[in-house]
């Protein structure tokens, strides 16, 4: 995670959308592709992967006002998403994306799990597919949460979501992953073990939400059932840092609700790393306990609180959060034949980054080889 692959004086040549060379400037300046080439000038810049944000929930209900505190009841989030037109859900979601792009980032995972009912998450989910066809840059995943339906058992929701919700989800192609919340007070072990038996049954690729309260044993099921990742993992033993280093499962850590809300305790970023398993970063962007969209403020915690180093915190945000949705073969790195999602900081050193503490550093931002947000200039009346 501290092999950054620095190239000083570099450039990156794209065409269709896709990255066909990476190397010192005076080299790929000479290669015959790019001789009528548009060039952007980035120089004393530093380019980097766009940001792949591996954990958000885009479409959760209102931001808690700030002068309470209070946990907001749950049924503030699925009422606001029941009056919602579609349409307002999708023209907020889009306002939403393009804060995203400003500070960039390219992909993002998209969960639900804030609808409480059958009809609240679907409609999250056609959300999402919605923003994705105008944007292409979501991966959508439903997710089993606490919101549940009133009158219903933990044990009984499941069996309902195993039955019924899940094999609708599939039938319409509404999401690509299948998340659960495994911890204190939320779902078993056992339980999850039938989610996920289902869920890989229908074709679903399983994430777990655990160890944000407790260590509950979770870990070894993710593990077991090959999950793409491992959310929160605050509290884990070490025979769980032995089993995820020893897998393809990535522990995506989530510093924004920790330091919004001021309460529990960072995940054990460098006692994983050095253990040997993959880390990502990501916001967890929610209105209630994570309203921030900045990857470069969550590389900034990351530092800060998390004992990661910068190239860690990099390599973390980029590639590591690629193979949490399993796009590392197209996303995540400045490589030949991936997409051309890149980003041009207002910085010389990358080592700046955590330095900027909530400022957005991003003069320009690329999707698919497309400028698709450029700083705007200050223009200062005239004295």
């Amino acid at each position: 995670m501290r092999e950054l692959g620095i190239i000083a004086d570099g450039a990156v040549l794209i065409r269709d959308g896709l990255i066909q060379e990476v190397g010192p400037s005076r080299r790929v300046e000479a290669l015959t592709e790019a001789r009528n080439a548009d060039e952007i000038s980035a120089i004393g810049r530093v380019v980097l992967p766009g940001f792949v944000d591996c954990h958000t929930h885009p479409v959760a209900g209102p931001v808690r006002p700030f002068e309470d505190s209070r946990e907001p009841p749950p049924e503030t989030y699925w009422k606001t998403i029941q009056q919602t037109s579609q349409r307002t859900l999708e023209t907020q979601g889009l306002r939403l994306l393009e804060d995203f792009v400003r500070h960039g980032t390219t992909t993002i995972e998209a969960k639900s799990g804030f609808g409480m009912t059958e009809r609240g998450e679907l409609k999250i989910l056609r959300t999402h597919a919605a923003l994705n066809r105008r944007t292409s840059m979501l991966a959508s995943t439903f997710m089993a949460t606490r919101w549940r339906p009133s009158e219903s058992s933990t044990g009984e929701y499941i069996e309902w979501v195993c039955s019924h919700l899940l094999p609708v989800i599939k039938r319409r192609r509404l999401a690509e992953f299948a998340d659960i919340y495994c911890d204190r007070d939320l779902f078993s072990v056992d339980q999850v073990r039938r989610y996920f038996s289902v869920a890989k049954q229908l074709g679903f690729t399983p994430k777990m939400h655990a160890g944000q309260a407790a260590n509950i044993g979770a870990v070894p099921e993710a593990v077991r059932f090959g999950a793409a990742s491992v959310d929160h993992a605050v509290f884990v033993s070490d025979d769980d840092v032995r089993m995820l280093a020893a897998c393809d499962t990535i522990a995506t850590l989530l510093a924004g609700p920790v330091f919004f809300t001021g309460t529990g305790r960072y995940p054990p970023a460098r006692r994983l790393i050095d253990g040997g398993a993959a880390v990502a970063l990501a916001t967890n962007y929610n209105p209630h306990t994570s309203p921030s969209h900045n990857m470069q403020m969550m590389i900034a915690l990351a530092c800060r609180k998390m004992g990661m180093t910068v190239a860690e915190a990099i390599s973390a945000a980029t590639i590591n959060g690629a193979h949490a949705l399993r796009r590392s073969a197209r996303l995540g790195s400045l490589e030949h034949g991936k997409a051309a999602d890149l980003i041009v900081l207002a910085i010389s050193d990358y080592r700046e980054i955590p330095h900027h503490f909530g400022v957005n550093l991003v003069d320009m931002t690329l999707r698919r080889g497309q400028v698709v947000y450029r700083r705007s200039e200050v223009r200062w009346p005239a004295p």
